[in-house]
């Protein structure tokens, strides 16, 4: 079984001046994504970074800044207008992999998922731990070419070559993605 992984199309993400003006064009691909894994009864999960202001799930830098982000409840945790969130099953996470400190190993054996699609953002961070972690508990993982971005486009280039190249994990278009689907 093969399962999507929307991560982090947050609104809090989109207020980087890297990142805003692909917004559209990543919800539109995610949204294509959403549709077919949809069509063909396979799994979708929206992952979601949110924090609490009194400081217990912030991470290292928001500590040493003193400066969090993403609160519960808050604008910025909110998925990015047009995003076919509907009643789609939601995951929080409050690291950048979506493995760490959550239940979606649960998840995802109980739906019996070998393989995940990752789209979202931001490819050299979350996504990227989010595959390497999937790696380590035996999920394979494919990346959804246009539907991942990132402020730092060199970064990401970087890391999709090496997980690309370490981890067997290929990056392929949204076309490939849906062709595969329909193979299922």
């Amino acid at each position: 079984m093969i399962a999507l992984l929307i991560v982090d199309m947050q609104n809090a993400y989109f207020e980087d001046p890297g990142l805003a003006p692909r917004r559209e064009a990543l919800v539109q691909a995610c949204n294509r994504l959403i549709e077919e894994f949809s069509t063909h009864g396979a799994k979708i999960l929206l992952v979601a970074t949110e924090h609490e202001r009194d400081k217990s799930t912030w991470s290292l830098n928001m500590l040493e800044d003193d400066q969090g982000f993403i609160f519960r409840g808050s604008e910025q945790a909110g998925f990015v207008p047009g995003l076919a969130a509907g009643e789609l099953p939601r995951l929080i996470k409050t690291r950048d992999s979506a493995f760490t400190g959550t239940d979606i190993v649960s998840r995802l054996r109980n739906w019996d998922v070998e393989e995940l699609v990752l789209a979202g953002v931001a490819t050299h961070n979350c996504i990227a731990h989010t595959a390497a972690d999937a790696f380590a508990h035996n999920f394979r993982v494919v990346y959804a070419e246009e539907a991942m971005a990132s402020s730092n486009e060199q970064a990401a280039v970087d890391m999709l070559r090496i997980l690309s190249a370490e981890y067997r994990q290929p990056v392929l278009s949204t076309d490939d993605i849906a062709k595969r689907l329909k193979g299922i």
